[in-house]
This record gives structure tokens, C-alpha cells and sequence, in this order.
């Protein structure tokens, strides 16, 4: 059975479950240690997975930790449980103090289906005070999956997580901060636009005057620029079928609309597929420099933004996956990949493909 299935499988069971389990122990048993078993762990042998791990904090002796999981007897992850009718928003300050004393790089808040992921990019050796990464098992999502495998026994590697959680982290706070904006323009927000259209004095009663007006701008211009992508996916659809449809008649088919739209809608996983090779590449190149453009038969990784500076593309769509890197005269090459993640296999080849363009 697939990993995915498995956690499909594993979340009807939680759903079931989860409002019979009453005490922090059940949740453990029923729900925590399963889970860890998915991922891979033995979670019954505690040369790799110690229950009541000890992390003295300070003059305090004896404090534990629920569980850790080894790696050459030293702990790399830290698992704080909680009841699974918790809200995770009160421990994270317990699990911060357990953080500062080992040697894990990684620390795991959970109430047994919410699973927050924690390290320590703003500072060494101190746990963020926000997670890089949330899992939810009772909502599951492909791309949260992908990154959720990452996790995984047979694939957990410190430094290749470490240098995609800042990507996660900061990526996800700010598609978070612009829907809520988009939902309800904060004053902050609100002030920082007048800042730059309006001369006179900001108070709060000219803020409250505003905001109706940025709320709607704000849709206004995302919803302008969806239906500019759904022209420019009507544009390429209609030049390689040689369909004469006007932009009127696909507009009044919703359906139409949509099925035109996803055809060139960057997916999670193409979006995972650039922070990897930003990734691997950053030790030959300022990540900066590394940017991406979809197309409907492929996704696309240029050097600054430059369409004759090809690194590599992605095709990830079909049953089979492909990435596709130029030789030396330009010419694609194909390489068969079963996941995003084996795009590491090819540090190399991508290495040269761009050092052609710097040398």
C-alpha cells in the first residue's frame, strides 16, 4: 500500500476514534504511536524511539520529553503529545524548553491528528516560535503529503529538510497573511497601501474609511488576474487544437473556464519540485537567481528569468514523470523520476546545466 493510502486509511480511523479517546494515554496508544509507524519507526524498540525521553531544563532534573527518535543513540526528533482535544496553541512553550537541551533538530507538537514541525532557522539551537510545517490528518493533501515523507524513515535526511523549512515556513505565513488580508484588510495593511496612494493625515477614521475600498481592489485585481491566465490558457488551447471559440462563449460555460485554468495552474508539487532545486543548487548559484514559468506541456526552472537560460523542466502531470535537463548542446534529455524527491539522484547533471550559463 502506497504512503499516502496508508495515511488515507489511517485517517478514517482517527475520525472515528477521536471523539471516544478522553485522556492523553489513549491518545498515545490509539493515535500518536500508529501514526510514527507509518512514517516508518519501531516505535517497540527504544534504541529508535524512546517514550519519556529525559531533557533537564535548566536546575530542573528528570524533565521528559514524551518521545524521541534516535539516530546513533542521539535524539533528531522531539515528540511532545498531547490529548487529541487539546488545542496545540498552549504547549508549544513546553516543548520550547525541552528543545534547547539535546541535540534534536526537529521538534513535533501533536494532539494526534494536527502535527506541527518545529527547528531552529532564526536562531541555532532555539526552537522558531512558529512551525515550518503543519500536518493535519483529518485533511490531507497531496502536498503536505510530499512534504510529510520527508519524514520518513527510509527517506528522513537532517540537512535536505532543514533547507526547505525556511521555503515552507515562510512561503506558507504569507499565502496565510494575503488570504486573510484578501478576507479582511487588517489596519497595518490598510495603512501601509495609504502610505503609498494617499497624502493626508492616516487616522484611524480615514483607515475605516479605506478599508472597504482596499478589500475590494484587492479581489478585484486577483480575480483580474485569474481571468487573465484563463485568456492566456484559452490562447495556447485554441492555437494547438484550432478551435475558434470567442473569449464570450468559453466565459459564459463555467465549467469550460475551469477546465482551461487548471491546465496551466502551477501545482504544489511543481511548486516543491523549484524549492528542491533551489536547494541543491545554491552552492553554485544565489537562489535568487533561480526562477520558474509554467507552461500547459511543462514546468519550467530558468536562469534570471531567462527562456534561453533553461535549467531544467518538469513534467509532472502524466502517469509517468519526467525531469528533463539540456546537454551540452542544449539538446533535452529525458530522465524517468517516480517522485519529486528523486530529483536529488540528479545534483550533478543540474550542477552542469547551470554552470554552462555562468562560465
Amino acid at each position: 500500500m502506497d504512503f499516502i493510502d496508508q495515511l488515507k486509511q489511517f485517517s478514517n480511523r482517527v475520525s472515528q476514534l477521536k471523539d471516544q479517546i478522553m485522556t492523553e494515554e489513549a491518545t498515545k496508544t490509539s493515535m500518536i504511536m500508529p501514526f510514527f509507524q507509518i512514517l516508518g519507526y519501531d516505535v517497540f524498540n527504544p534504541s529508535e524511539f524512546v517514550p519519556e525521553f529525559t531533557a533537564d531544563v535548566g536546575i530542573k532534573k528528570g524533565e521528559k520529553v514524551d518521545y524521541a527518535i534516535l539516530s546513533n543513540n542521539n535524539p533528531v526528533i522531539l515528540i511532545e503529545a498531547k490529548w487529541c482535544g487539546e488545542n496545540l496553541s498552549k504547549h508549544d512553550s513546553q516543548l520550547f524548553r525541552y528543545f534547547g537541551t539535546t541535540s534534536a533538530k526537529f521538534a513535533i507538537l501533536t494532539n494526534g491528528f494536527i502535527y506541527k514541525f518545529y527547528t531552529d532557522l532564526e536562531n541555532p539551537n532555539v526552537m522558531d516560535d512558529k512551525p515550518f510545517f503543519e500536518f493535519n490528518l483529518l485533511d490531507i493533501k497531496e502536498s503536505t503529503v510530499a512534504e510529510l515523507k520527508k519524514f520518513h524513515k527510509q527517506s528522513f535526511d537532517i540537512d535536505t529538510v532543514f533547507n526547505t523549512a525556511s521555503e515552507l515556513k515562510y512561503a506558507g505565513q504569507i499565502r496565510q497573511y494575503l488570504a486573510q488580508q484578501l478576507s479582511e484588510p487588517d489596519d497595518n495593511f490598510v495603512n501601509f497601501l495609504l502610505g503609498e496612494i494617499y497624502s493626508g493625515r492616516k487616522t484611524q477614521a480615514i483607515i475605516e474609511k479605506f478599508r472597504g475600498t482596499v478589500k475590494n481592489s484587492l479581489n478585484q485585481f486577483v480575480s483580474e488576474i485569474m481571468n487573465d491566465r484563463i485568456k492566456a490558457a484559452l490562447d495556447q488551447t485554441q492555437a494547438k487544437e484550432s478551435i475558434k471559440e470567442t473569449t464570450e462563449q468559453v466565459a459564459a460555460s463555467a465549467q469550460s473556464i475551469e477546465e482551461e485554468k487548471s491546465k496551466i495552474v502551477t501545482t504544489d508539487d511543481e511548486l516543491e519540485a523549484f524549492y528542491i532545486i533551489k536547494a541543491i543548487l545554491r552552492s553554485v548559484v544565489a537562489p535568487a537567481r533561480l526562477a520558474h514559468r509554467d507552461t500547459e506541456s511543462y514546468f519550467g526552472i530558468l536562469l534570471d528569468d531567462n527562456k534561453l537560460k533553461w535549467i531544467c523542466r518538469l513534467q509532472l502531470d502524466g502517469h509517468k514523470k519526467y525531469l528533463i535537463i539540456p546537454d551540452k548542446d542544449k539538446k533535452p534529455v529525458k530522465y524517468p523520476i517516480e517522485s519529486i524527491d528523486n530529483i536529488y539522484e540528479h545534483q550533478a547533471v543540474l550542477e552542469e546545466a547551470v554552470c554552462r550559463y555562468l562560465c
